[in-house]
């Protein structure tokens, strides 16, 4: 037999609400306990002391820590990493304050561990991310952290992405030796330099003296005799060729030898290297050659120098590195140099160098332009040397001097063109030796040619009619 109670209908909107109350209660209760907020850390309600969980923590983020029990005490490994505030018994907030790795330990008013944390603070990678995502829509660009450095990993659509990333990632954490990046370009263009190097060089020397060999002139028994040498301090001796002057006179005798030499050199150079690199990759080219040098290298027993001998480049050199940056738009950074052998500036028996450097960085479309110019040196040299005071007589002080005089001029002009290349089929490129015919016995003998005369007279252009073999001739 079941006694239902009896029902008052003014209680039921009072039962109602209370019911409602407890309802909310619960469900509140179980969405705390079924998994922590974006900022909260809830411990489980089963303590179990002999494992740690590991949480990481964005360097000057914090967390909140909520305990299934009232904790007492709570200890931090090193406190200038986390720092912990408790506010209530069941509450503690955990504040990172230094990238490194730290752990943290909850005890109840009996002393027994509540809770062990393994915590790792690092640089705060998420935000990164959405700046890396709202600068670079679409991107295959990932973050991670190594202590207190960035590491960038994934792919970019091109080098400009990456660099772009890159310089993001460094004003974010404030220093660029603090980023990695290990991206990847997923479609990397070619990019081929043409460059055409043009040096025209001019000099001129001139050298005028005369030395007396022999003065002689005697008053009585009185005799004097006198010797003068003139020097040539500029450019030495060129040629050993004199002209001997005599004069004999009754008391006087006169032998003297005039030098005189006029040089005009002119020296034109001309290079035309083409280079093809990837994207973000370095290129180099030697036109030239390579002069070995001795080097003293003192040993440490301190017995004297072993010398070894090591190699120095000249020539015409050119390195460049480009970087598509968007579609059509090249940075190149180029640096080319002009060497040639001068004894000179050598030492030792070693020739020196004269060189003419030119490096910089410039941004071009594909097929653009660029010329590096002004690279002009004008250099004169000159020694007047003598017999003091007599070099300095009108007329005659010739006699008693000589003149060497030098005059350089230099001229240097770099052309730069970069295109944006793919790669062709073997058939479409043509070498020097196609259709190139070496010249028979008999043409050879009977009229000096070391090729045929080749070419194909149907590809001439239209309304022009050859007679004869046409062609290129290299004689």
């Amino acid at each position: 037999m079941h006694i239902i109670p009896n029902f008052n209908a003014d209680a039921a909107p009072r039962l109602a609400r209370r019911a409602a109350t407890v309802l909310v209660a619960a469900v509140l209760s179980a969405l705390a306990w079924a998994g922590p907020a974006p900022t909260a850390f809830a411990a489980s309600s089963v303590i179990n002391t002999n494992s740690a969980r590991h949480i990481s923590i964005a360097l000057n983020k914090s967390i909140v820590v909520r305990l299934p029990v009232a904790a007492r005490d709570v200890l931090i490994g090193n406190p200038k990493i986390v720092e912990a505030v408790v506010r209530t018994q069941n509450t503690a907030y955990l504040f990172a304050k230094k990238v490194g790795q730290t752990n943290a330990f909850f005890f109840d008013g009996k002393g027994r561990q509540i809770l062990s944390l393994d915590i790792d603070v690092a640089q705060d990678t998420k935000s990164l991310s959405s700046l890396l995502d709202r600068n670079i829509p679409d991107n295959h660009i990932t973050v991670d952290s190594a202590g207190d450095n960035i590491v960038l990993d994934g792919t970019a659509a091109n080098a400009a992405q990456a660099r772009l990333a890159f310089d993001l990632a460094a004003k974010f954490v404030g220093d660029e030796k603090k980023v990695l990046s290990n991206i990847a370009i997923s479609s990397k263009d070619q990019v081929m330099l043409k460059v055409r190097v043009a040096e025209v060089q001019r000099a001129v020397l001139k050298q005028l003296g005369i030395d007396l060999t022999k003065l002689a002139a005697q008053a009585g028994d009185f005799t004097i005799k006198a010797f003068t040498g003139n020097p040539f301090t500029v450019n030495g001796v060129l040629s050993p060729s004199k002209a001997i002057l005599n004069y004999n006179g009754s008391n006087v005798q006169i032998t003297a030898a005039m030098q005189a030499m006029e040089n005009d050199g002119l020296l034109r150079t001309l290079a035309e290297p083409t280079l093809t690199a990837i994207s973000g990759e370095a290129a180099k080219f030697l036109a030239g050659g390579e002069f070995p040098y001795q080097v003293c290298s003192t040993q440490s027993t301190g017995s004297g120098c072993v010398y070894t001998t090591e190699f120095k480049q000249f020539g015409v050199g050119l390195g460049f590195t480009p970087v598509v940056l968007t579609q059509g738009r090249i940075s190149l950074k180029i640096n080319t140099e002009v060497s040639e052998l001068s004894p000179e500036n050598g030492a030792n028996g070693t020739p020196g160098l004269k060189v003419r450097r030119a490096e910089t960085t410039v941004e071009l479309p594909s097929g653009g332009s660029m010329v590096l110019a002004g690279l002009i040196q004008h250099q004169t040299k000159q020694d007047i040397n003598g017999t003091p005071g007599l070099k300095d007589l009108p007329v005659l002080g010739a006699l008693f001097r000589s003149r060497d005089y030098q005059e350089h001029q230099t001229e240097l002009v770099v052309i730069c063109t970069p295109f944006i290349v793919q790669a062709v089929n073997e058939k479409q490129l043509a070498t020097p030796l196609d259709r190139l015919n070496i010249a028979t016995d008999r043409q050879t003998i009977l009229f000096g040619r070391l090729n045929k005369v080749y070419g194909v007279p149907g590809n001439a252009p239209k309304g022009v009619v050859y007679h004869g073999n046409v062609g290129f001739i290299v004689e």
